[in-house]
């Protein structure tokens, strides 16, 4: 029995002595905020205790475009688009809670109806009355959330590679399918290890299996999706919202939002299959559907200047029609 003991003691603190040299803490709060909080940067305070860390790029009587990004991700994959948009268009992106500079949701809520909200605060923040709402992946499903809640606040929406809505059920399954962060988020148990033990390799897997354009993943990009996903409070967030129910908008729902829609999709999208994205074009009333061949799930950031220019051409034609 005592032997057993020693030996039991000993594994013990062999697995702390391994934990210990593996765990990856936290960045530092100022640091981060030094680094990817600069001009032109604003924090803006929403209520219930959240800061949120946003930039507002453009003329101010322009047009204005909302931009939310994806899970684990933050305003920065956005870059190309402000650039590309913002001498015409007033273009506002902020960091959602659970994410980037700004942190953990001070009440825990990573619910749908949160991240509804949260977009409302913010474009009363910035005095954003009415607005064209985009969203990448998670953020495509919470500006599809948006546009069924707050639909007199919209002129249109742009959706790229978006959540949200119905996956067909023959590519739920797919064996090609799939990111191992994502999936390692999910997974009970191995997600706590996951908020104490982060290697840098995992965030680099994970985005090389998230774009076919493999030359975008460069070392500046896995740092900051490393850097920000330890901001204090955020990997806890990212295990908490991973936890929560997935609540995707019924056909009826998504049907009913009649707003003008731009639906842009990377055909090679291992993520959110291009039927998610046909389904859309075929359930919403006036809706658009561009694909890009050979694109994976982030096509702002794999063909800005193509993705652009649609945006462009879109935003054109909605103004026109107005």
């Amino acid at each position: 029995m005592k032997w057993f003991i020693r030996i039991l003691a000993v594994l013990v603190a062999l697995l702390v002595i391994l934990f210990l040299v593996f765990r990856t803490p936290d960045t530092d709060a100022g640091e981060m905020r030094a680094k990817y909080g600069s001009e032109p940067s604003q924090f803006v305070e929403i209520g219930d205790g959240v800061t949120v860390h946003l930039r507002d790029e453009g003329p101010r009587d322009a047009p204005t475009i909302i931009l939310l990004h994806g899970s684990n991700s933050d305003l920065h994959t956005w870059d190309e688009w402000a650039a590309g948009l913002s001498d015409t268009y007033r273009v506002i992106r902020f960091d959602q809670v659970g994410h980037g500079l700004t942190g953990p949701d001070a009440d825990g809520d990573y619910t749908r109806a949160n991240y509804v909200e949260d977009i409302r605060e913010v474009a009363d923040a910035v005095g954003a009355e009415q607005f064209v709402l985009g969203g990448n992946s998670m953020g495509g499903k919470h500006a599809l959330a948006f546009a069924s809640t707050y639909p007199e606040r919209l002129t249109g929406l742009v959706l790229v590679d978006a959540s949200g809505g119905a996956i067909p059920q023959d590519h739920k399954d797919d064996d090609d399918s799939g990111n191992i962060g994502f999936t390692i988020a999910m997974t009970p148990g191995i997600n706590k290890i996951a908020g104490q033990i982060t290697p840098r390799s995992l965030i680099a897997q994970s985005l090389e299996q998230s774009v076919s354009v493999q030359s975008v993943v460069d070392d500046a990009m896995i740092d900051r999706y490393w850097e920000l996903l330890r901001y204090p409070g955020n990997r806890g967030a990212t295990m908490a919202r991973f936890s929560v129910e997935r609540e995707p908008l019924s056909n009826e729902q998504v049907a009913a939002i009649t707003l003008p829609t731009l639906i842009q999709w990377g055909d090679e999208d291992r993520l959110i299959p291009l039927a998610a994205g046909e389904w859309l074009d075929a359930t919403m009333p006036n809706s658009k559907l561009v694909v890009y061949n050979g694109i994976g799930h982030l096509p702002q950031k794999e063909v800005p200047a193509e993705t652009i220019a649609d945006v462009r051409a879109w935003l054109a034609e909605l103004g026109s029609a107005e």
